[in-house]
């Protein structure tokens, strides 16, 4: 099939971006290349670049953040699509947002390759990117794998890739089937104590685990952000699944909760020793400590200690404190 001599790579995710070119520049391994900063971008230079070759050899052209190119620029790249050179490839850069959107929309009607990078904000979206990932590297993974993972890593997708090419790599080829214990490992092998680890002694209401766990992971460098998000994460799955008929089967909500099977099979049973007004305390709690951790406090990491402790006692104590 031929390539399209037009690929617009369009949105804010920028390992989905990444990614996006990588794959494009390897269909294009055999063209000369040549790369642009949209901001940088001087009128006539875009012009000279893709001026037809006299050994027509094949060339392709990466503009970069086209969302800042001048004005001036902009009509001078639409201006050109009339007389570009058969030989000659056009990659487009853009970082999403309302500004460049017109010149984005124009590119669009030309008929362009059009490949989204927008932010992976749901779970589902992020639990399909993995799945993504393994396919590309030639693994299997499995739905509770996936979901541990997804909760292991928080939201960054550049983290979040590279951990999907790690784990591919570093598990056994022969096993036909990524599972939970293998990411388990993956993470007990980089680090003794992750975001996850501090959710479940939080959860628990584990006081002396919280602050051992805790301080592990701040020691073996986990970033005090990701440890909150991991037990925001565990605390909003309590509350999805608080709602729940006793009887419900937890494969026919997951869909509708945006949970694994397991999440919900260990989000019961974590809710045994959790009373009412617990979640609402632990949320405000993990607000104070998101805060704190971005900057809103002197000292970050006991704003974050208090938080994950107070939290761990409330669990303990059936709510008293």
């Amino acid at each position: 099939m031929a390539l399209n001599p037009l690929l617009l790579i369009h949105g804010g995710e920028a390992a989905l971006s990444d990614r996006a070119l990588s794959e494009a520049l390897e269909e294009r391994r055999d063209f000369e290349r040549t790369s642009l900063d949209g901001g940088e971008l001087e009128v006539g230079r875009y012009g000279e670049v893709i001026a037809p070759s006299l050994f027509s050899e094949k060339r392709v052209v990466i503009l970069r953040d086209l969302q800042d190119v001048p004005a001036e620029v902009g009509e001078e790249i639409l201006e050109s699509f009339d007389s570009i050179d058969p030989n000659t490839h056009l990659i487009f850069l853009h970082k999403g947002g309302i500004k460049g959107k017109g010149l984005v929309e124009k590119i669009k009607k030309l008929k362009a390759e059009y490949i989204a990078c927008e932010p992976l904000k749901k779970q589902s979206e992020k639990e399909e990117f993995v799945r993504q990932e393994f396919t590309r590297h030639g693994r299997k993974i499995s739905s509770a794998a996936v979901a541990a993972l997804v909760s292991a890593t928080g939201s960054d997708t550049r983290e979040l890739a590279a951990a999907c090419s790690q784990i591919s790599f570093d598990t056994n080829a022969g096993k036909p089937v990524i599972d939970e214990g293998d990411i388990a490992n993956y993470y007990q092998g980089r680090v003794e104590a992750t975001g996850f680890d501090v959710a479940d002694a939080v959860i628990a209401g584990d006081v002396r685990g919280t602050l051992i766990s805790l301080r592990n992971a701040l020691d073996t460098g986990t970033d005090p952000v990701m440890i909150v998000s991991a037990v925001a994460n565990s605390v909003r799955a309590l509350a999805k699944v608080s709602d729940l008929p006793r009887g419900a089967k937890s494969f026919e909500v997951a869909g509708k909760l945006g949970l694994a099977p397991w999440q919900i099979d260990k989000a019961r049973r974590q809710l045994t020793k959790w009373r009412p007004g617990m979640i609402a305390f632990a949320i405000e709690e993990l607000l104070r400590a998101d805060v704190g951790v971005k900057g809103g406090e002197a000292a970050p990491i006991y704003a974050l200690e208090r938080a994950m402790v107070s939290i761990a006692k409330n669990v303990a104590s059936g709510g008293s404190v």
